[in-house]
């Protein structure tokens, strides 16, 4: 029996941990105004910039969290948090955007023996109910309070220092919570883990990336770009593969009969669109912020700060309010408020009060945290503690998968409604058009060149075409966000306040599962 004073330390490492990632995924974009003008990446490389760290999280996180199932997932961690200080280093001195890509995907990589770590351990030390749902909302809250951290300390950095200064400041954390975790965190495994499939390895990953491919490059150049149609063919039947194979198994790397049940997969899928909208939103705030208002980075961190303390506050409060209105009305009311919230967002302009914009973000949080606490909680009891890395790594990977399609999908939406919308002023050179197009920040390095007039014209006509491919983005979000939350009410419909522990017998079967939870029938 772990004490009580050991369990709750567990949770301040776990946090932290959790806190680093949060922070890493965050951070970038407000570093990406002088990432593009010290590297001059192009539109895709840009891209790749930011999702390639995603979507080497999502197509890992099953892998790792079955492997953490396996050695332990204090040793996974441990040896994850190391390998994540090196590849910050490493990112933080990439000296080219090709580069820098690579070092993100190695980021990525590390993250990805991190994050269905501290998850799984929280599910070990916390076995009452009560005691775990607590846990996961304080979890989900310091998660949500690290994504409105990471723009405050890039600020700050940003301020003094060059961009990479924002990765390399990872490398003293990360020592520390090694040092922490080692004397604090219990180790703990699968005591029947059975063998890890190395053919499924390889498929979920091939089969992700391929998609992904496909996905960005459609979204970016449309569906006749090379190369787009057949990476969609081959994601397809690669994880269509997967998929056969998972169901043959003794051991799977995931049990793809949960997604049958409406319990799991509503709670997955709420989590996979409001990340989605949500990350898309950070990145496009951080250029609205500073590239149509003018703020600092510093000015813009410490004004997206109320919606992060705002998730926190969401996260913390979700379990009480589980207990009056049940899951699924928490959960759809979450994502209610972030609707509204993104109907409010699309009435920012380029002289919008703070006060508005502050209760936007502070609506935005609420619902966030609502969600996110909920549905993690959900997720987690609807299996054994033996098998929680393998269920929070699909619950991470439905989140990394999320986010990152969320900037692919919806920042090339704001791309090309941003190209669309641009009318060029007269007396700017035809050469220079390209560039302008790309983006508010190629736009606003070509008008520094030009003539006085003809800047303020540029500047101006981007600033407006921005403001309007803002706008399409986030009504595009309300209404998926919307959708979702009127969904949820269905697919969570009957899931108990408090979810019974599941346990396996002697057999390594689930003993009552799934009957714990309604809709999770055999």
């Amino acid at each position: 029996m772990i004490s009580s004073s050991r369990r709750w330390g567990t949770l301040v490492v776990a946090c932290l941990a959790v806190v680093l990632l949060s922070i890493d995924l965050t951070v970038l974009h407000l570093a990406a105004p002088k990432l593009v003008q010290d590297m001059r990446p192009s539109a895709t490389q840009f891209l790749w910039i930011v999702d390639v760290y995603g979507f080497a999280l999502a197509g890992l996180l099953i892998t790792m969290g079955n492997v953490g199932d396996r050695i332990g997932r204090r040793k996974l961690l441990l040896v994850g948090l190391v390998a994540f200080a090196g590849a910050s280093a490493l990112t933080a001195y990439a000296p080219t955007p090709e580069l820098l890509i690579a070092a993100r995907a190695l980021l990525g990589v590390a993250g990805a023996t991190v994050m269905p770590s501290t998850l799984s351990i929280i599910r070990n030390v916390f076995t009452s109910p009560r005691e775990r749902a607590t846990a996961v909302g304080i979890w989900s809250s310091v998660s949500a309070l690290g994504f409105a951290l990471g723009p405050v300390i890039g600020g700050v950095l940003l301020d003094h220092f060059w961009w990479g200064s924002v990765f390399l400041v990872n490398v003293p954390v990360a020592a520390l919570i090694v040092v922490a975790g080692a004397l604090i965190l219990p180790e703990s495994r699968n005591p029947r883990p059975g063998r890890l499939d190395l053919v499924s390895v390889p498929l979920s990953i091939a089969g992700v990336i391929a998609v992904i491919y496909a996905v960005k490059n459609a979204a970016h150049d449309g569906l006749t770009a090379p190369g787009v149609l057949v990476a969609a063919a081959v994601g397809v039947v690669v994880l269509t593969l997967f998929v056969r194979r998972q169901r043959r198994l003794a051991e799977p790397l995931i049990d793809v009969r949960l997604f049958h049940h409406r319990a799991f997969s509503g709670a997955v899928g709420a989590n996979v669109v409001c990340i989605f909208s949500m990350l898309a939103a950070s990145l496009t705030f951080a250029q609205y912020f500073q590239l149509v208002l003018g703020w600092s980075p510093l000015a813009s961190g410490l004004a997206s700060l109320p919606g992060g303390l705002g998730a926190a506050v969401g996260g913390a409060l979700a379990s009480p309010l589980v207990g009056l209105l049940g899951r699924a009305r928490v959960v759809a009311l979450g994502l209610a408020l972030g609707a509204v919230a993104f109907v409010l967002y699309s009435g920012f302009g380029t002289d919008t009060g703070y006060p508005y914009m502050l209760l936007a973000m502070v609506v935005a949080g609420f619902g966030n945290g609502f969600t996110f606490a909920v549905t993690g909680d959900t997720i987690l009891a609807s299996v054994p503690r033996e098998r929680a890395g393998a269920a929070s790594a699909i619950a991470e990977t439905g989140q990394e998968m999320g986010g990152a399609l969320g900037i692919a999908v919806l920042g090339s939406v704001l791309n090309g409604a941003y190209r669309d919308g641009l009318h060029l002023p007269s007396g700017v050179p035809g050469q220079l058009a390209g560039q302008v197009g790309e983006s508010l920040g190629g736009a606003l390095e070509i008008a520094a060149t030009l003539p006085a007039q003809v800047a303020d014209a540029l500047v101006r006509a981007a600033r407006l075409a921005f403001l309007e491919g803002m706008r399409t983005t986030l009504v595009t979000g309300a209404a998926l966000l919307a959708v979702l939350a009127v969904a949820v009410l269905f697919a969570l419909r009957g899931v108990p306040r408090e979810i019974p522990e599941v346990v396996l017998d002697d057999a390594g079967h689930a003993e009552d599962e799934p009957a714990t939870v309604p809709g999770f029938g055999k």
